[in-house]
C-alpha cells in the first residue's frame, strides 16, 4: 500500500498529462498481478465497496475526535478522505504492516455495514497518513485525482507499447484486476478471448466545429439529439446496452435491449418517446422525442417499474452500424455504412428503433440557418460527418464535427456558494443563484433556478470568492448565503419543468457566461423570461 499511496500522492501534485501517465505506466511495470490489476481498477473508477460510504467515514470520525474540529476541518480542506486521514489518531504499541493493495481490496470487498465499523478502522491502523488517504479514496470509489479512465488505459498502452483500441475493446469484456489483460500486454499472451461477448467497441468522436467552414460535397449534416449516446450490441443470444463511457446499462432499459434479436453492433442516441415536436416548423423534420428532462427520470435507476416503461418507453435513434450478422463494418467508409444502416432499420422493431435523419441544404450557409432557426427541445445542433469516414475510435481531426445550437442566456442573482473539491477545496467555487419571482421594486423574491461551477477564469475565481467573503449573509455548514447583488449572465441549454426545485424549474447544462459586475441585481431576469423558454 505505500507505493500505491505513494504513486497517489505524486499524482495529485502533478499537472502534466505525460508526467501521470509515466508515473503509472512505471508502477505498473514495477508491480506484479494481482497488486498492479487492483491499483489501475482504482485509477479507473472500477472498485465499488458498498459497505463504505463518506458517512461512514464521518461517523468514525466523529467517534474519535471532537465533531466542531471535525466539521469545521472537513469544511475547509474540501475533501473527506484528505481530512479524515490526518485527523486519524496515530496508532499506540505494535500493529500489523501495512497491508498490500491486494489485502485491502480482499479486506474492503468482505465489509458489510454491520462490521464495517469494526474492520475499517482495523486497517486505517495500520498505515500512516499517506497511506489512509489512498485507502479512503480506494474504499469510496471516487479518486478525483485527475485521472479519467481513458488516461489509465492510456497509461497501460505506454506501458507495454500495445495499441490503446485494443485496450479499449478487451477492457470491456475484463473485470478487475485484469490478469488476461496484463498477460497479454506485459506478458505476450494471446489476447483475452472475447468472441462470443458482446463487447463494447471505442465510440468514433467529435471535434467542435468552432470558425471551420466545410463544404457540404464532401460532409453529410444530421442532428445532434439531446439524449445520451448509447452502443448495443448482440453477439449470440446476448445483448448489452453500453454508454458513451463503456458502462452496461442493460438493466435500466430492458425494452432497448430485448428488441434486437440479430447480431449487430449498433451506434445511436436513446431517447424517451415524447409528443410529436411538430418539426417541420422548426426546421427538424423527424419527432417523436421527449427532452432530456424525460429520460433523466429513468438514468441510473437499478430497477424499472412498469409504470416507468408505459409512461418514458425508451427508443434509440440510430446514427451509425459498426457491425452486422458478424460482419465488422468499422472499415467502410460513411457512405457505403449508412446504406447498410438504412437497409438494417426496416428490419428492426419501430417501437424501439428509428434512422436519425440527414440534414438536407443547399449549402453550407444555408446549413447553417437551419441551425439557427431549430429550438426543438430534443435537438442539440447538428453533427458533420466527412463521407469517406472509416469508423476509427476517438477524436480524428477532419472527420466528424459538433455544431451545437448556441445556448440561452439569462441573467441570474447570486444566492449561495459552496467551496469546491480537489484544487479548489479553498475557494467557494459552486455558485446557486437565482431569477425573480415579479417585480423586485415590489417586493418579489429570488427563487434558485440552477447551480454551477465552471466558466471562469482562475482571476475571476478569485475575485468571486472574495466577494462570496466579503458579502455572506449566513452559514449553512460548508455554504454561505450572500446578499443579493452580484448578477450572472448564465448560459444553458434548454430549460425544463422540475418538481424537485422551489422555482418550478431546472436548467440543462447551466454554466458562467459572464459575470455582470456592473448590473444592478433588480434588472435580472424573472422566472416568467425562464418559463417562457421551455419547448415541450
Amino acid at each position: 500500500m505505500e507505493d500505491f499511496a505513494a504513486l497517489i500522492d505524486a499524482l495529485v501534485y502533478t499537472r502534466s498529462r505525460n508526467e501521470k501517465l509515466r508515473l503509472i505506466a512505471q508502477y505498473l511495470c514495477a508491480k506484479p498481478d494481482p497488486e498492479r490489476g487492483w491499483a489501475l481498477a482504482a485509477l479507473t473508477d472500477g472498485l465499488d465497496f458498498p459497505a463504505v460510504k463518506s458517512s461512514t467515514i464521518r461517523n468514525l470520525l466523529k467517534d474519535r475526535v471532537d465533531p466542531v474540529l471535525w466539521s469545521l476541518s472537513r469544511d475547509f480542506v474540501g475533501d473527506t478522505a484528505e481530512t479524515a486521514s490526518f485527523l486519524w489518531p496515530d496508532s499506540v504499541g505494535d500493529i500489523a504492516p501495512s497491508p498490500s493493495v491486494a489485502e485491502a481490496v480482499d479486506a474492503l470487498s468482505g465489509m458489510t455495514r454491520a462490521t464495517v465499523t469494526v474492520q475499517l478502522p482495523a486497517l486505517l491502523d495500520r498505515l500512516d497518513a499517506q497511506g489512509r488517504y489512498a485507502l479512503l479514496k480506494l474504499a469510496t470509489g471516487g479518486m478525483r485525482i485527475g485521472i479519467s479512465s481513458r488516461l489509465g488505459k492510456t497509461a497501460f498502452a505506454q506501458a507495454f507499447d500495445v495499441d490503446i483500441d485494443e485496450v479499449e475493446e478487451y477492457w470491456h469484456a475484463l473485470s478487475p484486476p485484469y490478469e488476461d489483460l496484463f498477460a497479454w500486454g506485459a506478458d505476450g499472451a494471446d489476447p483475452p478471448d472475447t468472441a462470443n461477448i458482446p463487447l463494447f467497441r471505442p465510440f468514433m468522436l467529435a471535434h467542435p466545429l468552432d470558425n471551420t467552414i466545410v463544404d457540404l460535397a464532401d460532409y453529410a449534416a444530421e442532428w445532434k439529439w439531446d439524449g445520451i449516446r448509447v452502443q448495443l450490441v448482440r453477439v449470440g443470444e446476448e445483448t448489452r446496452l453500453y454508454s458513451r463511457s463503456g458502462d452496461d446499462i442493460s438493466a435500466t432499459f430492458p425494452e432497448v435491449v430485448d428488441a434486437l434479436d440479430r447480431p449487430a453492433v449498433l451506434d445511436g442516441e436513446l431517447l424517451v418517446r415524447g409528443a410529436a415536436q411538430g418539426g417541420a416548423d422548426k426546421g427538424a423534420g423527424q419527432g417523436g422525442a421527449a427532452s432530456f428532462n424525460a429520460l433523466q427520470q429513468r438514468l441510473g435507476r437499478k430497477t424499472v417499474s412498469k409504470a416507468m416503461l408505459t409512461q418514458s418507453p425508451a427508443f434509440v435513434r440510430l446514427y451509425d452500424v459498426l457491425g452486422v450478422d458478424g460482419e465488422d463494418l468499422r472499415s467502410l467508409d460513411w457512405t457505403r455504412r449508412r446504406k447498410r444502416l438504412e437497409q438494417l432499420v426496416p428490419r428492426l422493431p419501430q417501437s424501439q428503433f428509428d434512422l436519425s435523419e440527414l440534414v438536407d441544404a443547399c449549402d453550407f450557409e444555408h446549413l447553417a440557418s437551419i441551425r439557427e432557426g431549430t429550438r426543438d427541445a430534443a435537438i442539440e445542433g447538428l453533427m458533420l460527418k466527412r463521407r469517406d469516414s472509416l469508423y476509427v475510435p476517438g477524436r480524428k481531426t477532419g472527420l466528424w464535427y459538433k455544431w451545437k445550437r448556441d445556448p440561452l442566456l439569462v441573467d441570474c442573482v447570486l444566492m449561495y456558494a459552496q467551496r469546491g473539491s480537489g484544487k479548489r477545496s479553498s475557494f467557494f467555487s459552486d455558485y446557486t443563484f437565482g431569477c425573480w419571482n415579479g417585480d423586485p421594486d415590489e417586493g418579489a423574491d429570488l427563487l434558485p433556478v440552477g447551480k454551477a461551477y465552471s466558466g471562469f477564469t482562475d482571476a475571476e475565481l478569485k475575485a468571486l470568492d472574495k466577494h462570496v467573503r466579503q458579502h455572506t449573509l449566513n452559514r449553512f455548514g460548508p455554504v454561505r448565503e450572500t446578499d443579493k447583488s452580484l448578477v450572472f449572465e448564465v448560459a444553458f441549454d434548454s430549460v425544463h419543468e422540475s418538481k424537485r426545485h422551489k422555482s418550478g424549474l431546472a436548467m440543462r447544462f447551466p454554466r458562467i457566461h459572464r459575470i455582470r459586475w456592473e448590473k444592478p441585481a433588480h434588472e435580472a431576469d424573472r422566472i416568467t423570461a425562464l418559463r417562457a423558454l421551455i419547448r415541450d
